[in-house]
């Protein structure tokens, strides 16, 4: 399982930095489901929509093309990032 520090929301307008685990969800799981649900219980937080959105769509891709949804979101991360593997911002010599 690997952390990916997400910015969620505490009350009404604060963002906080908060750190989700992803790594390999049942098919038919929201690969942040369970962390989701204590995150709201236990601290009174939300993730925002577009970032739950996202690790379902990245989760989805995973089982689609038979690889690791958490090696998946460390690759979209990074490509967001510009740091994916190969990309313009390595250098090559």
């Amino acid at each position: 399982m690997r952390p990916f520090s997400v910015p969620c929301f505490f009350g009404t307008d604060r963002q906080v930095p908060f750190d989700m685990y992803v790594g390999e969800a049942a098919p038919d799981a929201h690969p942040l489901e369970q962390q989701l649900a204590w995150l709201a219980r236990e601290r009174g937080g939300t993730m925002p929509q577009d970032a739950v959105d996202a690790f379902a769509k990245l989760h989805a891709i995973a089982l689609e093309h038979g690889v690791s949804t958490e090696e998946l979101c460390v690759y979209a991360m990074e490509e967001a990032a510009g740091q994916a593997p190969g990309s313009a911002s390595e250098g090559s010599g």
